[in-house]
């Protein structure tokens, strides 16, 4: 009895050991046909790539060489902060003491900085003087020349802007790289035309197309030097200097003193248009005035001076008397 119950025990583990060996079995039998998929698939892969690298030439060359270049391999244009197309520009209003000399300091630090004054404006009034500066800076050294010029005073105002442009340069680069090349066709089809037609025709499109690869390459010139030199607009005003933007008031007094500022500044007005006019009304209106009163005394004179009209005299009757009037003739009477 206890033979038996020992061998039906050995039975049973020689079972689960045959069973445990035959999972084993198949499950690394699943991980080989895995691992060899994915390497079949890197296979064909590199050899699909190798095949599209070989048909698409030197220029798909610059491009694999920028996706490359690109982080994390995406394929896109780089992008990261210090690789992107900033423009910088910056507004400033500093009060000094002395105006001339801090317009002197900011042209010193700007030029050692590497850049150069764009514009300069001044005016000298003593204590109300200003200078206004438009100074360009590199782009790097925009933040520490904004703190060297606040530095040379109080600052009163600061105003800095940004305006991201890298999606713009990096289209203008794929539409001058595609104008470029069509440009190139066109002259390979002006080199091989054989009628004065088409001659005329294919110069007249490479000259358009001459033209618009001129116009993308200006474009793409003015952003890089928007981009590599920031544009700092600073404005030194003198102590009692009054800044140029004012808060607009409201209410009556306010509205009382524009209209009092208006109608002193009609008076101003009507008094230089008064002046303006007096010497001609003097040179010609005088004269002319006396001419006026010359010829009415001269018609005074001719005509004779007006009066009652006399009576007409009555003819002499007897003995110097007044003839007296005929008497009524007796009117007809008639028969019976």
């Amino acid at each position: 009895m206890g033979g038996r119950r020992l061998r039906g025990v050995a039975l049973v583990a020689v079972g689960l050991i045959a069973a445990l060996g035959v999972g084993a079995c198949g499950a690394g039998g699943d991980s080989g046909s895995d691992s060899a998929a994915p390497a079949a698939d890197g296979g064909a892969g590199r050899e699909q790539a190798a095949e599209g690298g070989a048909d698409s030439g030197g220029a798909d060359s610059g491009g694999a060489d920028r996706d490359q270049a690109a982080p994390g391999g995406t394929g896109g244009a780089d992008l990261r902060v210090d690789q992107r197309s900033i423009i910088y520009t910056g507004t400033m209003q500093v009060r000094v003491d002395d105006v001339e000399a801090a317009a002197r300091e900011a042209t010193t630090a700007v030029t050692a900085a590497g850049g150069f004054v764009g514009a300069d404006r001044r005016s000298s009034r003593a204590a109300e003087a200003r200078a206004a500066l438009t100074l360009r800076v590199p782009a790097d050294r925009f933040a520490a020349v904004i703190d060297r010029l606040a530095g040379l005073g109080r600052q009163e105002r600061r105003e800095i802007r940004t305006e991201d442009v890298t999606e713009q340069v990096v289209d203008l680069d794929a539409r001058i790289a595609t104008q470029r090349a069509r440009v190139e066709s066109s002259r390979k089809l002006l080199a091989r035309a054989t009628s004065v037609d088409e001659l005329v025709r294919l110069e007249n499109e490479v000259g358009t197309r001459q033209a618009d690869l001129a116009a993308l390459e200006a474009r793409k010139r003015r952003l890089a030097d928007l981009t590599s030199l920031s544009t700092i607009t600073v404005t030194f005003l003198g102590q009692d200097a009054s800044t140029a933007e004012e808060e607009a008031d409201l209410g009556f007094l306010a509205g009382l003193g524009g209209g009092w500022t208006a109608f002193l500044a009609s008076a101003r007005v009507l008094l230089t248009v008064l002046g303006a006019v007096l010497p001609f009304a003097v040179v010609i209106g005088v004269p002319l005035w006396l001419l006026l009163l010359w010829r009415r005394r001269v018609r005074a004179r001719r005509t004779p001076p007006p009066g009652p009209n006399p009576a007409a005299p009555m003819p002499p009757g007897p003995l110097g008397g007044p003839v007296s009037a005929p008497p009524p003739v007796p009117a007809a009477r008639s028969g019976p």
